[in-house]
């Protein structure tokens, strides 16, 4: 006689729920996978295994639970432990393989066969651990079928765990993932047989013990699940804060280097207030050693030598400010005032080469927020740029400087020159790292220049200028639009 049993909706929608957070953990901790290095990679491929082969396990208990039988039913204790242990070593292997030679299609697929079998035997082995007054046979078909979907699942959820990264995408294939596993499940459950000889004894009291067993099965993994996305975050955390530190680094190192190349100009530029100075204190000394010392037009030599005192210590501390290595410091910033005080630090510069410059800078601008530093570094990296590029070219010499509100509380700065322009078809390939068109050059002062911008919820891009020569385009949002 056969046995027919029915499903519990509630615990057949948890098991799916299971499923998918599982899938979801594993996406996610395949990625701490695939960027780890020394021990901590087999650390989190260990975390991976656990929690998708844990969570698959948990999702074919909790789906056996969701299932009633008008029969007594208990579940064998070393048979059970086995299938755990087959889902967590197949997955673990499956992973181990694919964070190894995630290029190679071969392996993905045959990682994706020895995992979706593993997967498969899991779920038999727990049906054999079942304890119950009836045989159960399976249909060929049936078995065949779930054999292709557990291989199939297994083969995607391989693919995407290394490959995952955006938020949304792992949502989308978590939950694709959680219904293909759940319905590898349900279709070897409907190719299930049980086949009964002789009166079948009842159930008592079974339907309240086996709903309270899935809710502890399911609560523990979700426990298990979240205190490993908890660890997961902590580290991607860890490892922005790393790359924060590693950009600034690198953004000092670019700064000074800057300096270094701007070394004769900075001295000419600081030498100048020092040398009026001089001029202004030698007049000073002439107007009090007259017979009858001019005590007023020597008030103003002095007074003149504080101003030329104050105009070096500012074109000091203005280089000292860019060459200073430190945290970014969010603060609100006039760009106007960064873009002149880089006019007055690279005069010397534009002078030598002949270069007559052109500012529009808007008088209602609003401020920005964000770390001055940086921004002068951005600001600075492309007048030099500008200033490079014009340097050997024939003709007439422009850089031309322009901020602007656009009509979305955002500001803009155009920097556009007449210099040799911007290398063929190649606009944005400028700001890949050690791509450059220079000699001497490394690549790397756009490649930083873009990725301070976008830390500040900005764009940098750019374009050809006409007739000659390129512009950049900077947009940065206001404090209007940040608060």
């Amino acid at each position: 006689m056969v046995v027919a049993g029915t499903y519990d909706p509630y615990l057949v929608a948890l098991s799916i729920m299971v499923a998918a957070l599982a899938s979801y953990t594993a996406l996610d901790l395949g990625g701490r996978v695939a960027a780890a290095r020394g021990l901590g990679r087999p650390v989190w491929l260990a975390a991976a295994a656990i929690t998708m082969g844990g969570g698959i396990w948990s999702m074919h208990f909790v789906a056996m639970l969701a299932f009633i039988m008008p029969t007594p039913m208990s579940y064998e204790i070393g048979l059970t432990t086995l299938s755990l242990v087959v889902a967590i070593f197949v997955t673990g292997g499956g992973f181990y393989v694919i964070s190894r030679h995630s290029g190679s299609p071969l392996r993905l697929v045959l990682s994706g066969i020895f995992m979706g079998l593993g997967i498969a035997a899991m779920h038999y082995i727990g049906m054999e651990a079942m304890r119950e007054h009836v045989e159960l046979s399976y249909d060929r078909l049936f078995v065949a079928l779930s054999l292709i979907i557990a291989i199939g699942a297994s083969t995607a959820a391989l693919w995407l765990a290394f490959r995952t990264t955006d938020l949304g995408q792992k949502l989308i294939a978590a939950a694709v993932m959680g219904l293909a596993i759940s319905g590898m499940h349900y279709t070897a459950m409907g190719g299930t047989t049980f086949a009964a000889h002789g009166p079948v004894p009842a159930a008592r009291g079974y339907d309240l013990d086996q709903t309270n067993l899935a809710l502890a099965v399911a609560g523990t993994t979700f426990v298990i699940l979240a205190s490993a996305l908890i660890a997961s975050l902590s580290e991607q955390k860890r490892a922005e804060e790393a790359l924060r530190e590693a950009q600034a680094n690198l953004a000092h190192v670019s700064r000074v280097t800057t300096m270094g190349e701007l070394c004769a100009s900075l001295a000419h530029e600081v030498n100048q207030p020092i040398a009026a100075a001089v001029t202004n204190a030698d007049a000073c000394l002439n107007w009090l050693a007259r017979d009858t010392p001019n005590l007023e037009k020597a008030r103003e030599s002095a007074m003149t030598i504080v101003k030329d005192g104050m105009r070096a210590a500012e074109i000091i501390a203005r280089i000292r400010l860019l060459c200073k290595k430190g945290t970014p410091q969010r603060e609100l910033v006039d760009v106007n005032e960064v873009i002149q005080e880089l006019i007055v630090l690279l005069r010397s510069h534009i002078t030598r080469y002949f270069i007559s410059v052109q500012m529009e800078l808007a008088a209602d601008l609003p401020q920005v927020s964000g770390d001055r530093v940086q921004l002068q570094q951005v600001m600075m990296n492309l007048m030099m740029n500008s200033i490079d590029a014009m340097k050997d070219v024939e003709g007439k010499r422009e850089l031309a400087i322009k901020s602007y509100r656009t009509g979305n509380e955002q500001l803009m700065v155009c920097v556009s020159d007449s210099g040799v322009g911007l290398p063929s078809q190649q606009a944005d390939q400028i700001f890949h790292a050690f791509f450059t068109t220079k000699p001497h050059g490394i690549g790397m002062g756009l490649a930083i220049c873009r990725s301070i911008v976008e830390s500040h919820s900005g764009r940098l891009w750019a374009a050809d200028n006409s007739p000659r020569g390129a512009r950049f385009h900077l947009i940065l949002p206001t404090k209007s639009m940040k608060a």
